[in-house]
């Protein structure tokens, strides 16, 4: 389960990478480099810009609530794990 959780993470991590370097900052972007100028005449300017940037937040926030959730279950599995101190060593 927690290594499905990392891999889920990881390549969230990788697509959300890619969706910020495709993003068009105020000079011009990476995305013209890329075939961003696709996108804009599938989608027209302003609604690739707009679909870009949402897409950028789902990734950020499904990010943090794949690490709360792996966080809490690495918690929990570790709490009842044993960890025992044997009565002669207290």
């Amino acid at each position: 389960m927690i290594t499905g959780l990392t891999i889920l993470i990881a390549i969230n991590c990788v697509l959300l990478m890619l969706v910020v370097l495709i993003q068009n900052p105020k000079g011009g972007g990476v995305d013209s480099t890329f075939g961003g100028q696709g996108a804009t005449q599938m989608f027209g300017a302003a609604r690739s810009t707009d679909f870009i940037e949402k897409l950028t937040w789902g990734l950020a926030i499904l990010l943090f609530v794949l690490c709360i959730i792996t966080a809490l279950i690495v918690t929990n599995a570790g709490s009842g794990s044993g960890n025992v101190i044997p009565s002669g060593f207290e």
